[in-house]
Protein backbone atom coordinates (compact mmCIF):
# COMPACT_ATOMS: atom_id res chain seq x y z
CA UNK A 1 0.00 0.00 0.00
CA UNK A 2 1.30 3.49 -0.82
CA UNK A 3 2.18 5.43 2.30
CA UNK A 4 0.65 7.82 2.93
CA UNK A 5 -2.35 6.85 0.80
CA UNK A 6 -3.33 9.77 -1.43
CA UNK A 7 -7.02 10.63 -1.07
CA UNK A 8 -9.23 12.92 -3.15
CA UNK A 9 -12.70 13.86 -1.95
CA UNK A 10 -15.67 14.36 -4.27
CA UNK A 11 -18.56 16.53 -3.17
CA UNK A 12 -16.13 18.42 -0.96
CA UNK A 13 -18.61 21.16 0.00
CA UNK A 14 -21.31 18.75 1.18
CA UNK A 15 -21.84 17.64 4.78
CA UNK A 16 -20.07 14.32 4.28
CA UNK A 17 -17.39 15.89 2.09
CA UNK A 18 -16.45 18.26 4.88
CA UNK A 19 -16.54 15.46 7.45
CA UNK A 20 -14.34 13.30 5.22
CA UNK A 21 -11.76 16.07 4.82
CA UNK A 22 -11.43 16.43 8.59
CA UNK A 23 -11.11 12.67 9.07
CA UNK A 24 -8.53 12.24 6.30
CA UNK A 25 -6.41 15.14 7.53
CA UNK A 26 -6.40 13.65 11.04
CA UNK A 27 -5.22 10.20 9.87
CA UNK A 28 -1.41 9.81 9.54
CA UNK A 29 -1.90 6.95 7.07
CA UNK A 30 -3.51 9.32 4.59
CA UNK A 31 -2.72 12.45 2.61
CA UNK A 32 -5.54 14.69 1.40
CA UNK A 33 -4.27 15.62 -2.07
CA UNK A 34 -7.40 17.11 -3.67
CA UNK A 35 -10.95 18.26 -3.02
CA UNK A 36 -13.46 18.84 -5.79
CA UNK A 37 -17.13 19.59 -6.15
CA UNK A 38 -19.34 20.39 -9.14
CA UNK A 39 -17.78 21.30 -12.53
CA UNK A 40 -16.67 24.92 -12.51
CA UNK A 41 -16.38 25.15 -8.72
CA UNK A 42 -12.55 25.14 -8.60
CA UNK A 43 -10.85 27.76 -6.45
CA UNK A 44 -10.80 28.32 -2.71
CA UNK A 45 -8.90 25.08 -2.19
CA UNK A 46 -10.93 23.10 -4.75
CA UNK A 47 -9.65 21.69 -8.04
CA UNK A 48 -11.37 20.32 -11.14
CA UNK A 49 -12.25 16.62 -11.18
CA UNK A 50 -9.65 15.51 -13.73
CA UNK A 51 -6.84 17.17 -11.78
CA UNK A 52 -8.00 15.40 -8.62
CA UNK A 53 -8.07 12.01 -10.36
CA UNK A 54 -4.50 12.49 -11.57
CA UNK A 55 -3.29 13.11 -8.00
CA UNK A 56 -5.13 10.42 -6.03
CA UNK A 57 -4.79 6.73 -5.22
CA UNK A 58 -8.42 6.60 -4.04
CA UNK A 59 -11.38 8.97 -4.45
CA UNK A 60 -14.01 9.02 -1.70
CA UNK A 61 -17.39 10.03 -3.10
CA UNK A 62 -20.51 11.00 -1.13
CA UNK A 63 -22.43 12.94 -3.78
CA UNK A 64 -25.44 11.92 -5.90
CA UNK A 65 -26.11 8.83 -8.02
CA UNK A 66 -25.70 10.73 -11.29
CA UNK A 67 -22.44 12.35 -10.16
CA UNK A 68 -21.11 9.02 -8.86
CA UNK A 69 -21.81 7.34 -12.19
CA UNK A 70 -19.94 10.03 -14.11
CA UNK A 71 -17.06 9.81 -11.64
CA UNK A 72 -16.91 6.01 -11.98
CA UNK A 73 -16.85 6.31 -15.76
CA UNK A 74 -14.02 8.85 -15.57
CA UNK A 75 -11.97 6.66 -13.21
CA UNK A 76 -12.54 3.62 -15.44
CA UNK A 77 -11.55 5.50 -18.60
CA UNK A 78 -8.14 6.35 -17.17
CA UNK A 79 -7.63 3.08 -15.28
CA UNK A 80 -7.85 4.62 -11.82
CA UNK A 81 -7.90 5.83 -9.15
CA UNK A 82 -9.91 3.39 -7.05
CA UNK A 83 -13.27 4.65 -5.84
CA UNK A 84 -15.23 4.52 -2.58
CA UNK A 85 -18.89 5.35 -3.31
CA UNK A 86 -21.27 6.36 -0.53
CA UNK A 87 -24.07 7.85 -2.64
CA UNK A 88 -27.51 6.24 -2.31
CA UNK A 89 -30.74 6.16 -4.31
CA UNK A 90 -29.36 4.59 -7.50
CA UNK A 91 -31.63 3.55 -10.35
CA UNK A 92 -31.00 0.15 -11.98
CA UNK A 93 -29.34 1.73 -15.04
CA UNK A 94 -26.98 3.67 -12.78
CA UNK A 95 -26.03 0.53 -10.88
CA UNK A 96 -25.33 -1.19 -14.20
CA UNK A 97 -23.05 1.69 -15.23
CA UNK A 98 -21.06 1.39 -11.99
CA UNK A 99 -20.81 -2.37 -12.46
CA UNK A 100 -19.39 -1.76 -15.94
CA UNK A 101 -16.86 0.73 -14.59
CA UNK A 102 -15.77 -1.78 -11.94
CA UNK A 103 -14.41 -4.01 -14.70
CA UNK A 104 -11.62 -1.45 -15.11
CA UNK A 105 -11.19 -0.04 -11.60
CA UNK A 106 -11.72 -1.24 -8.02
CA UNK A 107 -14.91 0.20 -6.47
CA UNK A 108 -16.42 -0.17 -3.01
CA UNK A 109 -20.10 0.83 -3.01
CA UNK A 110 -22.20 0.59 0.13
CA UNK A 111 -25.47 1.92 1.48
CA UNK A 112 -23.66 2.53 4.76
CA UNK A 113 -20.03 2.80 5.85
CA UNK A 114 -20.82 2.17 9.51
CA UNK A 115 -19.29 -0.97 11.00
CA UNK A 116 -22.26 -1.25 13.38
CA UNK A 117 -24.80 -1.04 10.57
CA UNK A 118 -23.00 -3.69 8.57
CA UNK A 119 -23.04 -5.90 11.67
CA UNK A 120 -26.77 -5.17 11.93
CA UNK A 121 -27.26 -6.31 8.33
CA UNK A 122 -25.61 -9.63 9.14
CA UNK A 123 -27.83 -10.11 12.17
CA UNK A 124 -30.94 -9.26 10.14
CA UNK A 125 -29.98 -11.89 7.57
CA UNK A 126 -29.45 -14.46 10.30
CA UNK A 127 -32.78 -13.63 12.00
CA UNK A 128 -34.68 -13.78 8.71
CA UNK A 129 -33.23 -17.19 8.01
CA UNK A 130 -33.87 -18.54 11.50
CA UNK A 131 -37.39 -17.17 12.02
CA UNK A 132 -38.65 -18.11 8.58
CA UNK A 133 -41.60 -16.72 6.60
CA UNK A 134 -44.01 -16.80 9.56
CA UNK A 135 -42.36 -13.64 10.95
CA UNK A 136 -43.45 -10.40 9.28
CA UNK A 137 -40.52 -8.07 8.55
CA UNK A 138 -40.76 -4.28 8.86
CA UNK A 139 -37.83 -1.92 8.37
CA UNK A 140 -38.01 1.60 9.83
CA UNK A 141 -35.58 4.41 9.10
CA UNK A 142 -35.38 8.07 10.14
CA UNK A 143 -33.13 10.82 8.77
CA UNK A 144 -32.79 14.61 8.79
CA UNK A 145 -35.12 16.80 6.77
CA UNK A 146 -32.60 17.38 3.98
CA UNK A 147 -32.20 13.76 2.87
CA UNK A 148 -33.53 13.44 -0.67
CA UNK A 149 -33.98 9.68 -1.21
CA UNK A 150 -36.27 7.22 0.53
CA UNK A 151 -36.05 4.54 1.74
CA UNK A 152 -32.44 5.20 2.67
CA UNK A 153 -29.67 3.17 1.13
CA UNK A 154 -29.09 1.58 4.53
CA UNK A 155 -32.76 0.59 4.86
CA UNK A 156 -32.58 -1.06 1.46
CA UNK A 157 -29.37 -2.77 2.54
CA UNK A 158 -31.25 -4.22 5.51
CA UNK A 159 -34.07 -5.26 3.22
CA UNK A 160 -31.59 -7.03 0.95
CA UNK A 161 -30.12 -8.78 3.99
CA UNK A 162 -33.57 -9.97 5.06
CA UNK A 163 -34.29 -11.16 1.53
CA UNK A 164 -31.01 -13.08 1.41
CA UNK A 165 -31.90 -14.75 4.69
CA UNK A 166 -35.22 -15.84 3.20
CA UNK A 167 -33.70 -16.85 -0.13
CA UNK A 168 -35.91 -14.43 -2.05
CA UNK A 169 -35.53 -11.30 -4.22
CA UNK A 170 -36.28 -8.06 -2.37
CA UNK A 171 -37.99 -6.33 -5.31
CA UNK A 172 -40.51 -9.18 -5.49
CA UNK A 173 -41.65 -8.68 -1.88
CA UNK A 174 -40.86 -5.09 -0.87
CA UNK A 175 -43.71 -2.79 0.19
CA UNK A 176 -42.34 0.76 0.23
CA UNK A 177 -45.57 2.55 1.07
CA UNK A 178 -49.09 1.87 2.36
CA UNK A 179 -52.03 4.17 1.81
CA UNK A 180 -55.76 3.63 1.74
CA UNK A 181 -57.41 0.21 1.82
CA UNK A 182 -54.42 -2.04 1.29
CA UNK A 183 -55.99 -5.33 2.34
CA UNK A 184 -54.34 -7.95 4.56
CA UNK A 185 -50.59 -8.12 4.61
CA UNK A 186 -49.34 -10.54 1.92
CA UNK A 187 -47.27 -13.47 3.14
CA UNK A 188 -43.55 -12.83 3.00
CA UNK A 189 -43.84 -9.07 2.48
CA UNK A 190 -40.87 -6.92 3.59
CA UNK A 191 -42.21 -3.52 4.58
CA UNK A 192 -40.48 -0.14 4.78
CA UNK A 193 -41.44 2.94 6.79
CA UNK A 194 -39.71 6.31 6.54
CA UNK A 195 -39.44 9.31 8.88
CA UNK A 196 -37.88 12.65 7.88
CA UNK A 197 -37.28 15.65 10.10
CA UNK A 198 -34.96 17.79 12.14
CA UNK A 199 -31.30 16.90 12.35
CA UNK A 200 -31.54 13.11 12.79
CA UNK A 201 -28.28 11.59 11.55
CA UNK A 202 -29.71 8.12 11.06
CA UNK A 203 -31.93 5.61 12.89
CA UNK A 204 -32.55 2.12 11.50
CA UNK A 205 -34.40 -0.90 12.83
CA UNK A 206 -35.65 -4.22 11.54
CA UNK A 207 -38.57 -5.82 13.36
CA UNK A 208 -39.65 -9.43 13.08
CA UNK A 209 -43.29 -9.70 14.16
CA UNK A 210 -44.68 -13.14 14.98
CA UNK A 211 -47.78 -14.27 16.85
CA UNK A 212 -47.25 -13.20 20.45
CA UNK A 213 -43.77 -11.68 20.15
CA UNK A 214 -41.68 -9.11 18.31
CA UNK A 215 -37.91 -9.05 17.84
CA UNK A 216 -36.38 -5.67 16.93
CA UNK A 217 -32.75 -5.14 15.92
CA UNK A 218 -31.68 -1.51 15.74
CA UNK A 219 -28.83 0.97 15.28
CA UNK A 220 -28.52 4.68 16.11
CA UNK A 221 -25.98 7.00 14.49
CA UNK A 222 -24.59 9.66 16.82
CA UNK A 223 -22.75 11.68 14.18
CA UNK A 224 -21.32 11.34 10.68
CA UNK A 225 -17.80 10.61 11.89
CA UNK A 226 -18.63 6.88 11.95
CA UNK A 227 -19.31 6.95 8.22
CA UNK A 228 -16.05 8.78 7.60
CA UNK A 229 -14.11 6.18 9.59
CA UNK A 230 -15.76 3.40 7.60
CA UNK A 231 -15.00 5.10 4.29
CA UNK A 232 -11.35 5.43 5.30
CA UNK A 233 -11.24 1.72 6.21
CA UNK A 234 -12.72 0.96 2.79
CA UNK A 235 -10.12 3.13 1.03
CA UNK A 236 -7.22 1.47 2.86
CA UNK A 237 -8.62 -1.98 2.04
CA UNK A 238 -9.46 -1.16 -1.58
CA UNK A 239 -6.18 0.24 -2.82
CA UNK A 240 -4.53 -3.17 -3.23
CA UNK A 241 -7.57 -4.91 -4.72
CA UNK A 242 -8.03 -5.80 -8.39
CA UNK A 243 -10.81 -4.21 -10.44
CA UNK A 244 -14.26 -5.25 -9.27
CA UNK A 245 -17.26 -4.02 -7.31
CA UNK A 246 -17.06 -4.64 -3.57
CA UNK A 247 -19.11 -3.65 -0.52
CA UNK A 248 -18.51 -3.20 3.20
CA UNK A 249 -19.17 -6.87 3.86
CA UNK A 250 -15.99 -7.52 1.90
CA UNK A 251 -14.11 -4.76 3.75
CA UNK A 252 -14.98 -6.01 7.24
CA UNK A 253 -14.64 -9.69 6.28
CA UNK A 254 -18.22 -10.41 7.34
CA UNK A 255 -18.53 -13.82 5.74
CA UNK A 256 -20.23 -15.74 8.56
CA UNK A 257 -23.59 -15.40 6.91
Amino acid sequence: MPHPLKIAIAGALGCMGRQMALAVEADPRLALVARFHRPGSAGGGLVERDEALALADVVIDFTTPAASVELAKACAARGGPALVVGSTGFEPAELAAIATASKSVAIVRSGSYSLGLNMLAGLVELAARALGPDADIEILEAHHRFKVDAPSGTALMLGEAAARGRGVILDDLARRARDGVTGPRPAGEIGFAVLRGGSVVGEHSASFLSQGETLTLSHSAGDRSMFARGAIAAALWLVERPPGEYDMRDVVGFTAF
